[in-house]
């Protein structure tokens, strides 16, 4: 069963006939205002990923660095033990 163009329009005057065209004006323009800034928030959010992903690529990973030392030590001690 789908949603034809009678039904649409009914249901549209339907919900002016409840809220009427100031309320509904209001309810658009607050729609709008919340879309655009939860849209921004979602801009700002990746920007600043981008920035700390950017910071982390360029710093040398220390716990990396002592993970390969100590692998490396434990290969030359297995090699001098056997």
């Amino acid at each position: 069963m789908s949603v034809g163009p009678f039904q649409l329009l009914l249901i549209v005057l339907i919900i002016v006939l409840l809220f009427g065209t100031k309320k509904l004006g209001n309810i658009g323009s607050d729609l709008g205002k919340a879309i655009r800034g939860f849209k921004k928030g979602m801009s700002d959010d990746d920007k600043e990923d981008d920035a700390s992903e950017k910071l982390k690529a360029d710093a040398p990973a220390p716990a990396a660095d002592a993970k390969r030392e100590s692998e490396s030590e434990k290969s030359s001690q297995d090699t001098s033990g056997h």
